[in-house]
């Protein structure tokens, strides 16, 4: 496992740049911090987050777009909610339509 300090403040520092209205997965926000491996860290660091205001851990989902039934700050239906206050489309299925609003770590809409 990485060093928690170093790996974490890169993981915060990734979630804290995803915009309004877009989200990221745990696998894309571990290769933005340095490491692809990182996803079971990404899960961790951001249920253990200091400063939910300023890291909105809310706006990461999973591979497939499916949010978090573990989610620290209120559970999956709170992430729900909180996603569709910020304008995220969803899919019939439950999922966040990824095709619409992932976020690749610019600051534009294109895929990297």
């Amino acid at each position: 496992m990485p060093s928690t300090e170093n790996s974490f403040d890169k993981i915060y520092a990734v979630v804290s740049r995803i915009p309004r209205g877009k989200v990221c997965t745990y696998g894309h926000v571990a290769c933005l911090a340095g490491n692809p491996r990182w996803s079971r860290v990404v899960g961790y660091a951001l249920h253990v987050n200091p400063d939910p205001e300023r890291i909105p851990c809310y706006r990461v989902v999973n591979r497939v777009g499916e949010v978090s039934s573990a989610f620290a700050f209120g559970g999956g239906n709170r992430q729900r909610e909180l996603l569709e206050e910020d304008g995220i489309p969803f899919l019939d299925d439950g999922r966040v339509d990824l095709s619409r609003c992932m976020w690749w770590g610019d600051e534009t809409d294109g895929q990297p």
